[in-house]
């Protein structure tokens, strides 16, 4: 008798949304198409329909990705769960933008609600991020939208968007076994607020499954699709392709005790990870399917023995650097192509900039009391910045809710905002003076501080003060000296966030 392929996990990712526990990813569609001919959509649909039918009915793509969209769109009226993302150009927002990039994704998926919309945000420092997924969360009221969630968003800005109460129940990150960062301070914050994980690079770009195990070291000039070259760039900064293989090995031994591929177990071992709700494995429609291997993900799970046997290769690693998300915003770009050319174009200054008459430059970031009180965000004379006492307001709201580490980070933030806007950088800070409103929050505020200015260390005063305004938990200021004493608007760096 044919044995029944395993039942597909499933689970609720927020009220009235159950997903497939292994979702399929269209990125690679992108990449199909980079030569410019769009794949035919009915053709493209029917070739995913296989996936439906096998319960795998949760599908990811975003609004770069192709035509991804669209062959999703033809899909028809079956039971699936359409996730896509905006993902804008660095700059200002406004309602009508928002309103379009939904509009465009609804007719291209043939719906009338979006199941859930993620939303990438390439700098902090500006905060028209936030305006984005304000002005998207007012969509999301009307009904557009079903579900919000974030994409490649670190842990620190994930706690301060849910802190804020902005109703986020997702973060999409990379996490596999060469690239583990979501399994630490990301964890945390998920576990603490609610919010669940969706991981991508599960595989990364293919490197991690039987073809490449005691293979010789490929051509990096020479790796053909986007994924591979964009994880062979992880690989190589985990430690290289003997690295690479220890850890195939590990996953192998493990994968043959269970009768499944190392695939499978490298799927497997990020879907236990206990913040995580889903996996996205990507698929190639009309070039290669992966189903029944796929279906393979939930016919075993890992023992104590196993884990032990992968955390042996593991242990070879070199962690991979920074927080989730770090790879599109700061050295070493972990892309396609190292670095951001092929995403975006430029970076425009987060905030206004005047000249005055004596040569200083004045930033304004738009707050009420800067122009009730008469002052600026920070003042640039020659090399020397001062940025103003700022604390985590944003327009009509503080930024943070009564998380005094949020706040923190929105705070400084700011200030890195109106340093670049002056041409300077958070680098070139010499000197902060942190003010906190209860004596209480001092370690919290500390550590936020320090994840932000661990490598800068500059001079640091931190005092208890009364604040004005009952909602600022924190207020902090900030003096730089710039080495190169280009104008206002000079980028001296890639963006560091």
């Amino acid at each position: 008798m044919r044995a029944m392929p395993p039942a597909v996990e499933r689970t609720e990712l927020a009220p009235g949304l159950s997903i497939s526990r292994v979702l399929t990813g269209l990125w690679q569609i992108a990449d199909m198409e980079r030569d410019g001919r769009a794949l035919d959509p009915d053709v493209a649909a029917r070739a995913l329909r296989p996936y439906v039918d096998a319960g795998l009915t949760s599908f990811d793509m975003a609004d770069h990705y192709g035509s991804a969209e669209v062959v999703a769109g033809r899909l028809g009226d079956v039971p699936v769960q359409r996730f896509t993302k905006w993902v804008p150009k660095p700059g200002p927002l406004a309602l009508s933008d928002a309103r379009a990039a939904v509009e465009r994704s609804l007719e291209r998926l043939r719906t009338d609600r979006i199941d859930l919309l993620q939303f990438h945000a390439w700098s902090y420092a500006d905060p028209s991020w936030l305006d984005g997924l304000l002005h998207l969360q007012k969509l999301q009221g009307e009904g557009l939208i079903g579900h919000l969630g974030l994409t490649n968003v670190d842990a620190a800005h994930l706690n301060m968007v849910l802190a804020t109460g902005i109703p986020v129940v997702s973060n999409q990150v990379c996490f596999s076994l060469l690239d583990r960062r979501a399994a630490g301070a990301m964890s945390d914050v998920c576990r603490a607020r609610g919010a669940r994980l969706l991981a991508y690079g599960t595989l990364a770009g293919g490197w991690l499954s039987d073809r490449w195990l005691a293979k010789p070291e490929p051509d990096w000039e020479r790796q053909g699709t986007w994924s591979q070259m964009k994880y062979g760039r992880f690989l190589r900064v985990a430690g290289g392709w003997g690295a690479l293989q220890r850890v195939l090995r590990a996953a192998d031994g493990v994968a043959r005790r269970h009768g499944v591929s190392i695939a499978n177990v490298a799927v497997r071992w990020v879907l236990e990870q206990p913040a995580v709700a889903g996996v996205i494995v990507g698929a190639r429609p009309g070039e290669r399917e992966h189903v029944a291997d796929n279906l393979r993900v939930f016919s075993f799970a890992l023992t104590g023995e196993d884990r032990a046997e992968l955390e042996a290769g593991l242990a070879t690693l070199v962690p991979i650097p920074g927080d989730c998300g770090d790879e599109y915003r700061k050295p070493p770009f972990l892309t396609a192509s190292g670095d951001l050319s092929h995403h975006v174009e430029s970076f425009p200054a987060p905030y206004a900039v005047e000249r005055r008459a004596d040569g200083r430059l004045l930033c304004l970031s738009g707050t009420p009391w800067e122009s009730m009180a008469g002052y600026s965000r920070a003042t640039r004379s020659g090399s020397r910045v001062q940025v103003s006492g700022t604390t985590a307001t944003h327009r009509d709201r503080v930024i943070g809710g009564t998380d005094p580490a949020a706040q923190m980070h929105f705070a400084i933030d700011k200030i890195e905002g109106a340093l670049q806007s002056l041409g300077a950088r958070l680098e070139d800070v010499v000197r902060t003076r942190v003010f906190v409103a209860r004596v209480a929050d001092w370690p919290a505020v500390a550590r936020a501080h320090g994840e932000r200015f661990g490598r800068i260390q500059p001079a640091n005063t931190l005092v208890s003060a009364r604040l004005v305004g009952d909602e600022y938990l924190v207020e902090i200021e900030a003096d730089a000296e710039v080495a190169d004493s280009g104008g206002a608007g000079t980028r001296t760096s890639s963006p560091s966030v």
